[in-house]
């Protein structure tokens, strides 16, 4: 979210490159790669990832890189090892990373330039599962996302306070949303998670073809909050996002952009302008980027606001 001056509307058309100063003539100090780790291809991250690359790639001697990785576990290592300098992340994942808690092996320096929106846990079976609960899952084949993603950690805990042993009790396989989606068409799994924004273009294509639907999580979210902690809030699905007859409940978690905490605040302070005057451009590369609003985007607990970003939303205040 963050090198010569530009006029706001000329970075909103994307007719030149954003340049500009903090008050006096401080430049971003940006420049060669800017590498933004984004997630799954048809997945929410990929698209946003890829609109803000885009933003990145049309500042002056910057060139941006949208990474398709594993999703948040992969993400947050990917800028702790410094092969990353932005990242998308889900907050359970983050929270883990910054405790240095397994799946992480120590503390991570991450902290966040901005809240972007809430993802929408998401148990898709097809539309004729006798599956219609967490529980009923014993015994079924099961892909939990793919090795480095939030996904993983997030349905396991979901698998975990419904009772069930991924391993005992359920056949999980690690899929991305692409390949979870067409092992379900194929019949090669029974259900699939995913952890995503809404609506899911994986999911949107699998429906062309094979009638699905969504799982109620109501049940797991007391058991999660108990567990985990008040990251996982209980939200719905609307009916119109799938084209399904009525909204389900499920569970949501907070995403944010990531970058280490050592990157010099000139750098935090432009990325996170960027991702706010680029907004239009963003909103047609997905529309979850509607819900981005400056007011939300510093409620980034459990993680540290960078103070370059900080910077940014005390000046930008009405």
């Amino acid at each position: 979210m963050r090198l010569a001056r530009l006029l706001l509307g000329a970075v909103l058309a994307l007719a030149a490159p954003l340049a500009g100063c903090t008050g006096a003539d401080e430049p971003t100090r940006l420049s060669g790669v800017v590498t933004v780790a984004t997630g799954n291809q048809g997945g929410v991250y990929a698209e946003y990832g890829a609109g803000y690359a885009g933003l990145v790639e049309r500042l002056p001697d910057v060139s941006g890189r949208a990474l398709h990785t594993g999703g948040s576990v992969e993400n947050l290592d990917l800028v702790d090892q410094g092969k990353a300098q932005v990242a998308f992340a889900l907050a359970d994942s983050a929270a883990d990373a910054v405790a240095g808690r397994p799946p992480f092996s120590g503390r991570s320096p991450v902290v966040a330039l901005a809240a972007l929106y809430d993802n929408y846990v998401q148990l898709v079976v097809r539309a004729d599962s006798p599956v219609h609960s967490v529980k009923e899952l014993r015994g079924a084949r099961v892909s939990v996302g793919s090795e480095g993603s939030g996904t993983t950690l997030t349905a396991e805990r979901i698998l975990e306070v419904a009772g069930l042993s991924g391993d005992e009790d359920v056949t999980t396989q690690r899929l991305d949303v692409r390949e979870s989606t067409r092992a379900l068409a194929e019949g090669r799994i029974d259900a699939f998670f995913w952890s995503g924004g809404l609506p899911t273009a994986a999911i949107t294509e699998l429906r062309r073809s094979t009638p699905v639907r969504l799982v109620d999580l109501a049940e797991v979210v007391p058991p999660l909050t108990r567990a985990y902690g008040e990251l996982y809030t209980q939200t719905t699905v609307p009916a119109v996002v799938y084209g399904a007859q009525s909204a389900v409940t499920t569970v949501s978690v907070p995403n944010f952009l990531v970058v280490r905490r050592d990157m010099p605040d000139a750098q935090a302070y432009w990325l996170t302008r960027l991702l706010f005057e680029g907004q239009p451009q963003l909103i047609r590369a997905h529309p979850e980027a509607r819900r981005l609003d400056r007011r939300t985007a510093i409620a980034s607990h459990p993680l540290d606001l960078h103070p370059g970003a900080a910077r940014w939303y005390r000046q930008s205040h009405p």
